[in-house]
């Protein structure tokens, strides 16, 4: 099994998203990426913790690669946005990818090099690519939060 942690506006869709990805065994929802130890829902809402909503991903790379999440990440969100998705508006909701060793960081610098270069937005891409940092898990209410809330 494998970890990858993203960032792409509200952590409820992504996960949602993720999780019915054949090979995505787990998904966990939480912060990512601030300065404040222990951040809650909260806290990270102020903008002021500097953390990103996250969804970290457990997956068996013998059934879906790191190059077919990122296409999957890629496709779920604008990357052009900054500081926000649709209509979430603030830091917590800006596109990273964390990634969790040098391999991962070269598979997620080129796919965002092909991005850019196909042209595929008007707008520059704004995505951060950043090594991985303490995670903080979210609130259990977060935790798969459409399955919950049908």
């Amino acid at each position: 099994m494998e970890k990858a942690t993203f960032a792409a506006g509200c952590f409820w869709g992504i996960e949602e998203a993720f999780r019915k990805i054949k090979g995505v065994k787990k998904t966990t929802v939480g912060y990512m990426g601030g300065t404040f130890e222990n951040p809650n829902y909260e806290d990270v809402c102020t903008g002021m913790t500097g953390h990103a909503e996250v969804v970290e991903l457990i997956y068996d790379p013998e059934q879906v690669s790191y190059e077919d999440l990122l296409n999957k990440f890629w496709d779920m969100h604008d990357p052009t946005q900054v500081n926000r998705q649709g209509v979430d508006v603030g830091s917590q909701y800006r596109s990273i990818i964390f990634y969790h060793d040098e391999k991962q960081k070269k598979i997620a610098e080129k796919s965002k090099h092909i991005l850019a270069e196909s042209k595929k937005f008007k707008k520059p891409i704004a995505t951060e690519i950043k090594e991985a940092e303490t995670f903080y898990k979210a609130e259990e209410y977060h935790q798969k939060y459409f399955e919950k809330n049908k």
